[in-house]
């Protein structure tokens, strides 16, 4: 048993650090910027709540956040009354945020000098995941550092690999959103084709989804699609910012990503259309769009 904070509480990190005290039986203390949401959080598991990011993470062993985007991050961290100063040297602070390669290095070179070690670690497998405990979690860090945390973070996921140096856990997360765009779009014109050639979705989807066209977005998402139902997984405007830190990052370092470019302007209509919080398999709407 370690002595935990959280730090964000939203979809995600409200069931995540549940497992961390419920399942792994560690001594979490919990902080959200909606201060209600954690007493709801203090009252369904138990744990503590504090009043800052500071206080919650003070004299903790390890520190996790898991907040919206990179200005969210550096507030809650390097801010005022951020996780930083209030962390005890030789604890580590673990990031489940997804956001900026150049974010987390900074975080590292700013944990580094109070000797606090730093791990960036974006999930995927959406509130789902989150909820069953079975998140794949992407890392960046040195190898002792992640070999430290691993076990802790296991609490809440099925895979927690080692991508590289800091970053690399970031870097991996862009790689994984690419390919959800992709793939995404790929069903939806799929699906769209099927009905207007007047197939049954369900009874060719049986087929295909045993074949090299098979994937997680075609077993769970081509029944709601088929029912426009868009309310069963991660919304478009979280697509959307997670699209944008991947175009950011391609132009950085040169990637040519124009597939990538033409979904992110997709859901940019799918968000004109209204689908701000509908999941990503929405695609499909914007096709059907009369």
């Amino acid at each position: 048993m370690a002595k935990v904070a959280f730090i964000g509480l939203g979809v995600m990190g409200f069931p995540m650090a549940g497992h961390l005290k419920e399942k792994s039986g560690h001594d979490v203390t919990v902080y959200n910027r909606t201060a209600s949401k954690a007493a709801e959080w203090a009252k369904k598991f138990g744990g503590a709540t504090g009043a800052t990011p500071a206080e919650a993470a003070k004299d903790a062993d390890f520190v996790f956040i898991c907040v919206g985007n990179d200005d969210d991050l550096r507030q809650v961290t390097t801010g005022e009354n951020g996780v930083l100063s209030g962390m005890k040297s030789g604890a580590i602070l673990i990031d489940n945020t997804t956001a900026s390669a150049e974010v987390a290095r900074e975080l590292e070179t700013a944990a580094s000098e109070k000797g606090i070690g730093f791990i960036d670690a974006p999930v995927s497998g959406g509130q789902a995941g989150a909820e069953g405990g079975v998140l794949t979690v992407m890392c960046g860090g040195d190898q002792k550092t992640f070999d430290t945390a691993k076990p802790v973070i296991e609490a809440y996921a099925r895979m927690v690999g080692l991508m590289g140096p800091v970053g690399s856990g970031q870097l991996t997360k862009m790689m994984n959103q690419i390919c959800i765009a992709g793939v995404v779009q790929g069903l939806a014109e799929a699906v769209h084709f099927g009905k207007q050639a007047g197939l049954d979705i369900e009874t060719v989807v049986g087929v295909i989804s045993k074949g090299a066209a098979g994937s997680w977005q075609m077993e769970n998402r081509h029944k709601t699609m088929d029912q426009g139902k868009y309310d069963f997984g991660f919304a478009v405007d979280w697509m959307r910012k997670d699209l944008d830190i991947v175009l950011t990052e391609a132009r950085r370092n040169g990637a040519n990503l124009p597939m990538t470019a033409l979904v992110d302007q997709f859901y940019a209509e799918v968000q004109a259309m209204g689908g701000k919080r509908w999941d990503t398999s929405s695609l499909l709407a914007r096709l059907e769009r009369k």
